[in-house]
């Protein structure tokens, strides 16, 4: 008898999250939250697999920041203008008084990207930020 690949293991979560990540699985139409989570596990894996890579990448960085908090607007400038060699555009919307979208479009070593993103998201006053990656060599 061939054994199975699959492998069964328990996740602890807070209620509120699970209810939240239901409403998700059936928003996004999968059968079960398994099929679920192992499509958030292969995303991860696939970012994190460029993270030290010398592949040649393009992509974006998505920011949403508060620009009233302090130093942050010249942070991101310095961070932006220090790796200015891999970033081809970037685009800044005013989304209210406080807050900002910002999407910089870059190409280069995944693992250069990989550091500016890590670098720009960790600033304090960037609420969430997300850096979307895709293979250029070989395509």
């Amino acid at each position: 008898m061939e054994e199975s690949t699959l492998k069964r293991f328990g996740i602890s979560m807070d209620g509120h999250l699970l209810r939240k990540f239901d409403h998700l699985v059936k928003q996004k139409g999968y059968e079960n939250r398994s099929e679920a989570i192992r499509d958030l596990v292969r995303d991860a894996l696939i970012q994190h697999s460029w993270e030290k890579d010398e592949q040649i990448v393009a992509g974006s960085i998505l920011l949403f920041y508060d620009h009233h908090k302090r130093n942050l607007l010249e942070e991101l400038t310095k961070a932006q203008h220090d790796m200015h060699d891999i970033i081809m555009s970037t685009t800044h919307f005013h989304l209210d008084h406080a807050n900002c979208l910002e999407l910089i479009i870059v190409k280069g070593k995944a693992k250069d990207i990989q550091q500016l993103s890590h670098k720009l998201t960790s600033l304090k006053g960037v609420h969430y930020g997300k850096f979307t990656v895709a293979p250029i060599e070989n395509i």
